[in-house]
Formats: structure tokens, C-alpha cells, sequence
């Protein structure tokens, strides 16, 4: 092999390793960036099963909390980049494939081009809360999906297509609770570098974590059919008002204390996450 083809291999494999390390780092921050979130709306979630009612348990309260805190300002703007960087690992797994051997599969491809999707309007909601104070989305989760809910259905086939993202949305929460409990999370984490008690601890957060988180899409989900079946759309739910659901079953705020709790630990198993994953 000539100089010449010395030296552009030489540059292919720098950039390979550049792109590699700027992926890595971008994937770890996104995911504390989630821990963060997750945690923040557990403990708000707590705080509302336990009487505090003027909490807003989502995304949007989770803001103002941090909002408040010390060098809050600093906090918020960690938090959008952060978020930044998992909608850039996410379109990295969309254009070139994830780690494992079925990682450059169209199925897991299409499904980190629609987790790109979403984080790039988290971080953008982020990100519009640090320079404005309120968020890019407009308004509170339930207001959100309310507003959402109600243009969708004045749409032609409006009902079916709420109907059809309302079951997406379920089955989703369904697939992320079962191969939450299978332990699925298993194949992206890094066990091996694990202590065999920091394995156990992050099972507990990544089975009961994910579980809660399953569960909370597929009640969105629910409600989102039940909108549609009633063309209503002020029964269309967003974070805050489903987890307020869970208080007004016969279980009573017993299990949205569970439920918020488990949203604090799937916060926790993030930052293992970032620590461990697969990138």
C-alpha cells in the first residue's frame, strides 16, 4: 500500500474514533439528562400522593423545580444539552446502526429515528424553558395532549387516527414493562464490569423502574383510545394527570406512591445507564 492510501486510511480511522468518542459522550450525558428528569417527576409525583397537590408532576414541573435550585439557570441549560446529546445518539443509531449484532436492522434503526423524534422536541421543550421560563411545548403535559387531542380529531379519520396512536402509545408502555421484567436491559448494559451488588442494585432499579414507566405509557395510551372512542378531547391525559389516576383507583394514593417511587428508581437506573451502557 502506497503512502497515499496509508494516509487516508489513517484519516478514515480518526474519524471513525472522532465520531465514536463525540457518539460515546453524547449518549452518556443524554442519559443522565433523562435520569434527571425521571427523578424530578418521582419525587413531585410523591409529593402529590402525599397532599401536595399544586405540583405539577411532569416535565414541565420537573423544570420549575429545578428551575428554583441553586445555579438553576446552569442546571437547566446541562440539562437541554444533555438531552441535545441523546437525540444525537439517536440519529447516530438511525443513520449507521446500534452496537450488537442486529444493531444495523431496519426494525431497531426505525425505532432510534422515532427516539431521535421525541428527544429533539424534550430537548427543544428544555432548552425553550432555559431562555423563556416556560416550556417550548405550551403549557402543562395534560394541557399539551388535551390541545393535541382536539386537532387530531377534527381531522379527517380524526378518531381513527387518535385511536391508532392511542394503542401505539399502550403497547408501547406493554413492550417497555415486559422487557423491563425479562431483564432485556441486560444486552445494552456493560455486566461484566459490574460488581455482582452494584448488578443486583441496578436490577432492582431497572425492573422495578422500567416497569413504572411502562405502566404510565400504557395508562396515557388508554386514555388516549377512551378519547377517541368518546370523541372527547378532555379525556386524553397527559404525565400529570395520568399519574393522578392512579390515586383515585381503590388502591387510593398507596399506589401512586408506588408508581412515583418507581419512576425515581428508573431516574437511578439511568445514571447506571450512563455509566454502563452499550455505545
Amino acid at each position: 500500500m502506497n503512502t497515499g492510501a496509508w494516509a487516508g486510511t489513517g484519516r478514515y480511522r480518526a474519524r471513525r474514533v472522532a465520531r465514536g468518542s463525540v457518539t460515546e459522550g453524547a449518549a452518556r450525558a443524554g442519559l443522565a439528562a433523562r435520569g434527571v428528569i425521571y427523578l424530578l417527576v418521582g419525587a413531585l409525583a410523591l409529593q402529590v400522593a402525599f397532599g401536595d397537590t399544586s405540583k405539577q408532576a411532569d416535565r414541565g414541573g420537573a423544570l420549575e423545580e429545578l428551575a428554583q435550585k441553586p445555579f438553576g439557570a446552569v442546571l437547566l441549560w446541562a440539562l437541554g444539552i444533555g438531552l441535545v446529546g441523546m437525540a444525537v445518539w439517536r440519529l447516530s443509531e438511525a443513520l449507521f446502526g446500534s452496537v450488537g449484532k442486529d444493531g444495523r436492522k431496519a426494525r431497531k434503526r426505525l425505532l432510534a429515528a422515532g427516539r431521535f423524534a421525541v428527544y429533539v422536541f424534550v430537548a427543544y421543550s428544555v432548552l425553550s424553558f432555559a431562555v423563556n421560563r416556560s416550556p417550548g411545548g405550551g403549557g402543562s403535559s395534560d394541557q399539551q395532549s388535551r390541545d393535541a387531542t382536539a386537532r387530531a380529531l377534527e381531522l379527517p379519520a380524526g378518531q381513527w387516527l387518535v385511536g391508532a396512536a392511542g394503542v401505539g402509545v399502550a403497547v408501547a408502555g406493554v413492550w417497555i414493562g415486559v422487557r423491563a421484567i425479562r431483564r432485556k436491559y441486560h444486552d445494552d448494559l456493560q455486566l461484566g464490569r459490574m460488581s455482582r451488588r452494584t448488578r443486583r442494585v441496578v436490577d432492582v432499579t431497572g425492573v422495578v423502574g422500567g416497569a413504572a414507566r411502562g405502566l404510565v405509557f400504557a395508562v396515557i395510551g388508554a386514555f388516549a383510545v377512551r378519547a377517541a372512542v368518546d370523541y372527547e378531547p378532555d379525556q386524553a391525559k397527559g404525565l400529570d394527570d395520568a399519574l393522578r389516576t392512579f390515586a383515585d383507583t381503590p388502591l387510593g394514593p398507596s399506589l401512586l406512591v408506588c408508581v412515583a417511587a418507581g419512576l425515581v428508581l428508573f431516574g437511578l437506573f439511568s445514571f447506571a445507564a450512563a455509566r454502563w451502557q452499550h455505545v
